[in-house]
């Protein structure tokens, strides 16, 4: 009974000894804790600052300017134009970071700075009460289209990128099915050899199959996302091909022989474009130039004889 007791009481104490060693360590780990802690919101300050300021200005002041305006441009713009902003967008590509939102909110926040700017700059130039009214309607205008423009011109080159593209994309497709790949194969090669926004509408075709959707609807919904009048003759020639059951290599074919004929023809029409387009910067800068060049000197040797006389 004695050893026994003796046993009990040296293990109690090596555990009482052992307890107060994790007490004491963790004592010390709170204490150096919460020294740092103190340390850190001594010295926190600049840091801080430093991070604030190492965002990107847009980021820390324009997002949150254009969060709140939105509201206000959703107000102004209505149903309509929204549903065409958007599909301008889905022109556009959807660029990273861009929707409706973040659009009408810089539209109203354009419409803002530019009724600001047209208040406050006539005055420093001397204009009168029209040169306000004039400076004032005019910047207040450029506020509010200047995004919708921007939205617009990326959606014109990206049509044009995807027109231009387009003929090769074609070959390349009709090579693949001729060579022994299925349609949806084809696809994926030319999506994966490919560059461009071209490229991009076909991974989202094949993204939108393996979701579920139907090889049609996926092709009709590649030719809504975009502008481009040859892509919609290729979808619906590809669609009727698939209603009748005509051979698609054939299709394939015929549709890369339009598309060579278009673009030989398209450039054609640019080419006889050029004239035209010469003839004003031809009239209004080269013209003057050459004349100076030329009939300069002449001019002012006549107007030293005159003088003389």
């Amino acid at each position: 009974m004695l050893l026994l007791t003796g046993t009990a009481a040296l293990f109690a104490g090596l555990a009482g000894g052992f307890a107060a060693l994790l007490l004491a360590g963790r004592q010390r780990l709170d204490a150096r804790a919460r020294r740092a802690l103190l340390a850190g919101f001594r010295a926190g300050g600049a840091p801080l600052r430093q991070r604030e300021l190492a965002v990107p200005f847009a980021e820390r002041v324009l997002a949150p300017l254009v969060r709140r305006f939105a509201v206000a441009g959703r107000r102004m713009a209505g149903r309509e134009r929204i549903e065409r902003l958007r599909s301008r967008l889905d022109l556009a590509g959807n660029p990273k970071g861009w929707d409706v939102d973040r659009v009408l909110g810089l539209k109203a926040l354009g419409l803002v700075a530019g009724a600001l700017a047209g208040l406050a700059v006539p005055p420093f130039c001397g204009a009168g009460a029209r040169g306000t009214v004039l400076t004032l309607s005019g910047l207040s205008v450029l506020g509010w289209c200047g995004p919708s423009l921007w939205v617009h011109q990326m959606g014109h080159d990206r049509t044009e990128r995807i027109r231009r593209e387009l003929p090769d994309a074609i070959d390349l497709l009709t090579i693949s099915v001729e060579a022994g790949l299925a349609f949806d194969a084809a696809l994926a090669q030319v999506a994966r050899s490919s560059e461009g926004p071209f490229a991009k509408e076909l991974f989202r075709v094949l993204q939108e199959m393996q979701l579920g959707t139907g090889r049609l609807p996926a092709l009709r919904a590649l030719a809504d996302r975009t502008a481009v009048e040859e892509l919609r003759i290729f979808v619906a020639a590809m669609v009727q091909a698939d209603t009748f059951g005509i051979p698609v290599a054939g299709v394939l074919r015929v549709q890369s022989k339009e598309m060579r004929v278009r673009r030989s023809q398209r450039a054609e029409e640019k080419a006889q474009q050029v004239p035209v387009k010469i003839l004003f910067p031809l009239i209004f800068c080269i013209l003057p130039a050459l004349f100076i060049v030329v009939m300069g000197p002449a001019g002012l040797r006549i107007f030293e004889q005159f003088r003389g006389m």
